[in-house]
């Protein structure tokens, strides 16, 4: 069919029908735009000249005549990169990745998110230095910066609203902080500056979400993901996108009120949240109280892996009670997979899980459900990063604004 406006005729409209995979060469572009030959091939020149599309393998019969084969259409995924950081509440991860989300570089260390964001954005600016080195790619070449934090994101300003575990970090402006600590560390190198390189910051359980929705489920309609770690969150993809809410709140499943329970109180200052009873943290304080040392999630963690018997009992109750609010959620978001990832992702807490969700929802939304656990592992979140830093920069609007940018 023609295109019904001007802006999918557009060299950004092309460019998302090569990448995905709708229109790959020259005429079944020039079929599903209505776009002439002629303008078929100035909007393509645009996307050469940019070094966003290449030739690839010639695909089909030739003409009648003898004619060569159409040549296929393909993003080059390598014509820049992206800087992707997971930010944990005792570690991070930080890594240089190619458009397709191919690691290139990669590396995790301590990083207290409670030593505020200054100290650990600054942080972050320096690993990337090394990890661009090691990639082989000038910092010319990084088109952007996708950030994954454990605090609610208002997306639209780029900040953490009112994170529990995020202390100093309530409307800090993470971005243009992140662009600082670039221009500090990178600009020793081939001139380059952070002033200009987007930076986007979400969830980390959204980031999760979405990069394990497209690796392994890209036709389920609605994915839920829920991470219990030092915290409780979920992030939710439907129809392939991240779904947030009014303003980042969507998935904060750790604030739901237990009825039961109003003496945990919890570090957003309320009582009785799933995260005050049931979270990696609070399991920790369980623990520690019992005399066995933890401190936080990934402390539970390494006691499940050693099968410890008192944290193995602790997870399979904390896996009930997420059930409980679980079967709320399922009932209502009817999803096609439930995961379940994070420190406390083992087995005693997947059961108490199923064992509860079961029970609580209706039987007619989880006839089709999976409850499975993570693909990508600790990836995730640099993978989802990655590929919403992407996945915006060359979404059609956003691409023709560069290439007009790039023309003047």
């Amino acid at each position: 069919m023609p295109p019904t406006s001007a802006s999918q005729a557009s060299a950004g409209h092309l460019l998302q029908l090569i990448r995905s995979g709708r229109a790959t060469t020259r005429g079944e572009l020039q079929r599903v735009t209505g776009l002439s030959r002629s303008t078929v091939g100035h909007r393509l020149d645009q996307l050469f000249r940019a070094g966003w599309i290449r030739e690839g393998t010639s695909t089909g019969p030739g003409s009648p005549g003898g004619g060569r084969p159409s040549a296929r259409l393909e993003f080059d995924d390598t014509h820049a990169v992206v800087l992707a950081a997971v930010l944990d509440t005792r570690h991070g991860r930080a890594a240089v990745l190619d458009l397709a989300g191919r690691v290139l570089a990669e590396l995790t260390g301590p990083l207290l998110v409670e030593d505020g964001p200054e100290k650990v954005l600054d942080r972050l600016g320096q690993w990337f230095k090394p990890l661009l080195e090691e990639a082989g790619a000038a910092p010319r070449a990084v088109c952007g910066v996708g950030l994954s934090v454990t605090g609610p994101v208002d997306w639209q300003l780029g900040q953490v609203i009112q994170p529990p575990i995020m202390p100093g970090w309530d409307r800090y402006p993470i971005s243009e902080g992140m662009r600082r600590a670039l221009d500090g560390q990178l600009g020793t190198m081939g001139g380059a500056t952070g002033r200009g390189v987007p930076v986007l910051v979400d969830n980390d359980a959204n980031l999760m979400a979405y990069a394990e929705q497209r690796a392994g489920h890209p036709d389920c309609a609605a994915f839920l993901l829920v991470k219990a770690s030092t915290g409780i969150g979920a992030g939710v993809v439907v129809g392939g996108e991240i779904y947030r809410g009014v303003d980042g709140g969507a998935g904060d499943i750790g604030h739901i009120r237990l009825h039961d329970r109003t003496d945990a109180l919890c570090r957003c200052g309320s009582r009785g949240c799933l995260a005050a009873v049931a979270s990696g943290g609070a399991l920790a304080r369980e623990l520690t109280a019992a005399g066995v040392p933890a401190a936080s999630g990934s402390d539970v963690r390494d006691l499940l892996t050693a099968g410890h018997p008192e944290a193995v009992r602790l997870a399979h109750e904390a896996g009930r009670r997420v059930g409980e609010v679980l079967g709320t959620v399922v009932t209502f978001l009817n999803p096609g997979v439930l995961m379940v990832t994070g420190d406390l992702a083992g087995t005693p807490f997947l059961t108490g899980v199923r064992e509860v969700l079961y029970q609580r929802a209706m039987p007619r939304t989880t006839a089709h459900l999976q409850v499975i656990t993570s693909a990508l592992g600790d990836r995730a979140g640099l993978l989802g990063a990655a590929a919403l830093v992407v996945d915006d920069l060359y979404a059609p609007d956003r691409a023709d604004a560069r290439l007009a940018a790039q023309g003047r």
